[in-house]
């Protein structure tokens, strides 16, 4: 389908305020700036602190993000959760509003659960919400959730809606099962995103639909460029620049790290607030990360500023 969501997407960072509430004028121009970059909106993942947040504060963070007019075909949020009532309630809030896709994690409390037990998951959200318009991006992070999503299990999921269950995030880290999901699925129509712009011209020239990763966060018009021009003469440059800031990012803590660059780029100290059991970067590793980036000349051009 020509229509779906595709290229490079930021789960993107949820800032607080001093009472570890949170910050909807900053997590607004965040998107903004992400959105006037080039990249989407994975809101309320991994990197956004999801767990951290509740469900009427996701809804209500969407709402904002809405009025403030991004583009809700712009959004995949994130909307996987323990309780199959609170997964059908925050996709349902999304397919309401006209998002491109929900970013699925399975129930992450019981471990090694069978291929059954989450299929069950993913069906009820999905016969419950009952909406053709609701398209399913499953999350595969097992070092998490120890509930990996297995290829027979999207087997399964597809076999029964193949209209509704369309994609993957692969967070495994392991490219082989990555590859193994675009060989299985994606002449089928099922788009797969490795989670890391460091396997993008691989994942591209494989058949990947693009990136969802952390770092378009921090370099979204360069990740942006790498997903355009990946088979272009500049592809080779284009790809080593995107991994010499992904894995300066990757030296240390990578949710405070990231919030912690982003106060050097708005001249908001607030945004290095992270929400227990996260605790912020410390004055060593922010220095190590800081001169590590002035080495790579890393900025967020355009970045809007404290006034």
């Amino acid at each position: 389908m020509t229509d779906r969501i595709r290229g490079a997407l930021a789960p993107v960072l949820t800032p607080f305020n001093n009472r570890l509430e949170p910050d909807t004028e900053r997590f607004i121009a965040h998107c903004r700036w992400l959105v006037d970059k080039g990249a989407g909106l994975a809101v309320f993942g991994t990197n956004s602190e999801a767990a951290s947040l509740s469900v009427d504060e996701r809804i209500a963070l969407t709402d904002e993000l809405l009025a403030a007019g991004i583009p809700p075909r712009k959004l995949m949020p994130g909307t996987g959760a323990c309780a199959v009532s609170d997964a059908v309630t925050l996709s349902r809030h999304a397919v309401k509003n006209g998002a491109a896709g929900v970013l699925m994690l399975p129930p992450f409390y019981f471990k090694n659960v069978p291929d059954a037990g989450l299929f069950a998951y993913y069906s009820e959200v999905i016969e419950r919400i009952g909406d053709d318009r609701l398209k399913v991006y499953l999350y595969h992070i097992p070092q998490f959730t120890a509930a990996p999503i297995t290829l027979n299990l999207i087997e399964m999921l597809r076999k029964r809606y193949p209209e509704t269950v369309v994609g993957a995030k692969d967070s495994s880290g392991d490219w082989e099962n990555t590859r193994a999901m675009i060989d299985h699925f994606a002449a089928d129509g099922f788009d797969v995103f490795p989670a890391s712009e460091s396997l993008l011209t691989k994942g591209l020239s494989s058949g990947a639909a693009g990136c969802i990763s952390a770092t378009v966060n921090m370099n979204p018009h360069g990740t942006v460029q790498l997903y355009e021009g990946w088979n272009s003469p500049q592809g080779e440059a284009l790809q080593v620049n995107a991994d010499v800031i992904r894995k300066v990012f990757q030296s240390a803590p990578m949710i405070p790290a990231m919030k912690r660059v982003v106060v050097e780029f708005s001249g908001h100290a607030s945004w290095s607030t992270v929400r227990p059991p996260l605790t912020a970067l410390g004055s060593a590793t922010t220095a190590s990360l800081l001169g590590q980036l002035r080495q790579a000349d890393f900025t967020m051009s355009g970045y809007p500023r404290a006034t």
